[in-house]
C-alpha cells in the first residue's frame, strides 16, 4: 500500500441505495483492517427512503484534522441530483463513478475520469438491486487498489452485513470489481491516467 497523505471519497445518491453502508464499510476497511486513519460522516434528508443522502470518507496515514470532504478525489454519484450537487467539489482529474442507467454526464464532467458502472443492473443478477452499493464498492476497490486491498474490504463487508447475506454481498462485490477491470482493460488511455 502506498503512503496516503489525504484522500477524500464522497458517495451520494438517494436513501435506500446503500450510500451510508458504503461509507461505513470503507471506514471499517481502512481503519480496522488496513491500519489507515479514516473518518466517516453521513447526512441525509428527512425521508428514510428516496431523499437525498451522502456519505463521506476521509483517509490518511497522518492524523486527520478536518473530517469533511473539501475537494473529493473520488465521487460516486448514484443519482442525477447527486451528480448535479457534488460534481463541482471534485478535484480536476478526480475519479467519478456513475451508474449510467441513472446518471448522464457530458461536458460538465470533462475534467474528471468517468467510470460507468451499471450497478443496479449488475446487482439485479446478484441477489437484487439492494446490492448495487456493494457492486459499486467492488468497482471502487479495483479502481483505487493502491489505497485499499480486496481482502480488507471483504473483511469489512463480513463485519458489517448480516451473516446470511455475506455470500451474496461478496458475489456482488466481485462482479463490480470484474466490471471495473474490464472497463480499464478496454480503455488503455484511462488506465495510463490511473497509473500516472
Amino acid at each position: 500500500m502506498m503512503e496516503i497523505e489525504r484522500y477524500e471519497i464522497r458517495i451520494a445518491g438517494f436513501g435506500g441505495q446503500g450510500v451510508v453502508t458504503i461509507g461505513r464499510i470503507l471506514g471499517v476497511a481502512f481503519t480496522v483492517f488496513s491500519g489507515i486513519n479514516s473518518v466517516n460522516t453521513q447526512s441525509y434528508g428527512p425521508e428514510s427512503r428516496g431523499g437525498a443522502c451522502r456519505s463521506e470518507v476521509v483517509l490518511s496515514h497522518a492524523e486527520i484534522n478536518y473530517p469533511y470532504v473539501r475537494r473529493a478525489d473520488t465521487l460516486i454519484a448514484l443519482s442525477a441530483v447527486a451528480l448535479d450537487t457534488y460534481l463541482k467539489d471534485v478535484k480536476k482529474g478526480g475519479l467519478l463513478i456513475i451508474d449510467p442507467d441513472a446518471v448522464r454526464v457530458g461536458k460538465n464532467a470533462a475534467d474528471q475520469r468517468v467510470v460507468p458502472i451499471p450497478a443496479a443492473a449488475i446487482a439485479h443478477d446478484s441477489g437484487g438491486v439492494k446490492y448495487q452499493n456493494i457492486v459499486v464498492l467492488g468497482a471502487l476497490q479495483c479502481l483505487i487498489a493502491e489505497y485499499i486491498e480486496k481482502t480488507a474490504l471483504k473483511k469489512a463487508i463480513k463485519a458489517t452485513v448480516p451473516p446470511e447475506t455475506f455470500d451474496t454481498n461478496v458475489e456482488a462485490f466481485e462482479k463490480g470489481r470484474a466490471h471495473a477491470k474490464a472497463f480499464l482493460n478496454s480503455k488503455p488511455e484511462f488506465r495510463a491516467l490511473m497509473d500516472a
